[in-house]
């Protein structure tokens, strides 16, 4: 059965009817990821599949896809970085249970039961951020100044007036 995306889910009621969230919403909805990027144009593409591990914990596959505007850091030129997250959060109530996860499983705090979806997207969307963004085949542009018509002048050094006054 796929849904729409709540603002909360509950946790236990979506574990146990193995609730599947699908669909899209504008990137500009997430603020703290957009923080980070040249710009918040474009959507994210969700699918949420709740249920529970191997041994019986309750977890969320996600698969999530969007583009991220960035500035290349090499060229400066604007480009759209695609991004896909696949990933599988298992719910603990305190970071120290995240020991008992199997291996695969990230940990993901739920406050009383209940989870905003939304904010389990931008947090994996955040980790995926380049530090560095480079445009795939970008090279270093060289500005010239013939290629605008003008004149490319000799420019003087700058102890050229010092050498007048060096003793011979």
């Amino acid at each position: 059965m796929h849904a729409p995306l709540p603002d909360q889910i509950d946790v236990e009621r979506a574990v146990a009817t193995g609730r599947i969230y699908a669909g899209s919403f504008p990137l500009a909805n997430l603020p703290r990821l957009t923080s980070l990027l040249a710009g918040s144009d474009g959507d994210v593409r969700y699918e949420l599949k709740f249920g529970r591990n191997m041994i019986g914990q309750r977890m969320v596959e996600m698969h999530v896809e969007t583009g991220f505007p960035l500035i290349c850091q090499v060229s400066l030129d604007p480009f759209v970085l695609p991004v896909q997250v696949d990933t599988r959060l298992g719910f603990v109530k305190s970071e120290d249970d995240d020991a008992g996860l199997p291996e695969g499983f990230e940990p993901a705090l739920t406050d009383a039961g209940m989870v905003s979806p939304a904010a389990l997207i931008e947090d994996e969307l955040i980790l995926v951020v380049p530090v560095i963004p480079r445009k795939p085949g970008a090279t270093v542009k060289q500005p010239t100044m013939e290629s605008e018509g003008e004149a490319v002048d000799e420019k003087p050094h700058p102890f050229a007036a010092l050498a007048s006054l060096q003793r011979k």
